[in-house]
């Protein structure tokens, strides 16, 4: 299997404002034709530094492709310290020049004499056409290494990559083709899931699992290596079905799908409604499940109660619950629960009442501990749960389990129906 590394250009991209999202998609579609990409580095304006770096790029690895620092400035040193470290020299292309004044004249502009950088081109290099901009990107063979330089802006690269490098590195990459797959699994620890399935995965052999934990669940990554994309989505799905088989009603998601995308999907197969009361959340629930288009055909209506005066004044909690049990109680979260959906008058109605600190905790009831109550119209009920993190955190995962036991909710009364 070939390995390939990136290397994105510009001391930009060491700022905190700036982002290198060409490496991300670079990365996907290299995976796709079976190309492992083992490494992504950020290099500044720093000629030193980035000839140091496509050097030792080109030592380790089959493939280098290089983004950034094609235009016409001074601070745009890729041109030259690419052809530096290869051993080769710039070449002028007088053509390059008189396409760039055709494009400028096209544009009401004269060419600034500057442009005429971008006509230098690394010695024995393939010409990259730009149909987006003025910078052409570069191929270069080094014996069985190949070095791709393109230019920064996304709507340059991604189409020169398409059309121009990537046919070819399909055919170095040879009959092998990588799908990949997202499991997530809510209500287990890493280590959880990983011991229950690691006997599973192993015995996969073209097969790369990855488990990783995120802000409130586990995600298990699956990529598949076959000679054609139906093998490969053969040997995902199978295994993908013997983890569910395993791991149950934990795993929530096949294919990447966000909680709130879930939870909306079970609303509508089973044409049920949705209302939400929010106390620690601050209305974050909602917010998710508003993200999803088509979140209308299912949720109705939700309140975010923060003070106990709005609890009983919007949802008739009774002043005598939170009196005798506390805002941040199982009676309480039941009642607001119930109080939402028969105010909403939506098939389901769920709550969330806690302390999501950094104050406000005590011995008995710390920070971080957080009740979701749940009511439907047959029965009102409610979990208590125990959230560590900052208080971002513990909202955000006290949204997340709310959610969750929804799911789960509506998956039990759905096969109690059936039966």
């Amino acid at each position: 299997m070939l390995s390939a590394e990136i290397i994105a250009v510009g001391s930009e991209l060491l700022t905190p404002t700036k982002t290198d999202t060409n490496s991300l998609w670079l990365t996907e579609k290299l995976n796709e034709i079976g190309i492992e990409v083992r490494l992504k580095t950020v290099v500044g304006d720093d000629r030193a530094r980035l000839e140091e770096t496509i050097r030792e790029a080109l030592r380790r690895s089959d493939i280098v492709i290089s983004t950034g620092g094609l235009g016409p400035t001074e601070d745009d040193i890729t041109r030259e310290v690419s052809a530096k470290a290869v051993g080769r020299e710039l070449v002028y292309h007088e053509e390059l020049v008189e396409d760039l004044r055709e494009r400028f004249r096209r544009w009401g502009r004269e060419m600034p004499k500057t442009n005429k950088r971008q006509a230098y081109v690394i010695e024995g290099a393939r010409i990259l056409p730009n149909l987006n901009g003025s910078a052409v990107g570069m191929a270069v063979e080094i014996g069985e290494k190949f070095l791709v330089v393109l230019p920064g802006p996304p709507r340059e690269l991604k189409p020169m990559f398409e059309a121009h490098v990537l046919p070819t590195l399909k055919k170095s990459a040879g009959e092998i083709v990588v799908r990949r797959r997202i499991l997530r699994v809510a209500g287990m620890g890493e280590s959880a899931v990983d011991e229950a399935i690691a006997p599973i995965y192993k015995s996969f052999e073209t097969v790369e699992t990855s488990i990783l934990f995120n802000r409130s669940e586990i995600e298990i990554h699956l990529a598949a290596k076959a000679k054609t994309e139906t093998e490969a989505e053969t040997i995902l799905e199978e295994l993908a079905g013997k983890i569910v088989q395993q791991l149950g009603v934990a795993v929530f998601a096949l294919d990447g799908e966000l909680m709130e995308e879930i939870v909306g999907k079970l609303l509508t197969e089973n044409n049920k409604t949705l209302s939400i009361a929010e106390s620690c959340t601050g209305g974050l629930i909602g917010e998710r499940l508003t993200d999803v288009s088509g979140a209308s055909r299912y949720f109705i209506e939700g309140a975010v109660v923060y003070s106990n005066q709005a609890k009983t004044r919007t949802l008739s909690v009774a002043p005598e619950i939170i009196e005798r049990f506390g805002a941040v109680s199982a009676e309480c979260a039941e009642a607001m629960a119930r109080g939402m959906r028969e105010k909403a008058e939506t098939d389901f109605g769920i709550s969330v009442t806690g302390i999501a600190g950094p104050d406000g905790g005590s011995d008995e009831k710390p920070v971080g501990t957080v009740f979701i109550g749940y009511a439907d119209g047959a029965k009102t009920k409610s979990i208590k749960i125990t959230l560590p993190g900052d208080r971002y955190l513990i909202r955000w995962r006290a949204s997340s389990a709310a959610l969750d036991y929804l799911r789960r909710q509506i998956l039990k009364s759905s096969s109690e129906i059936v039966k």
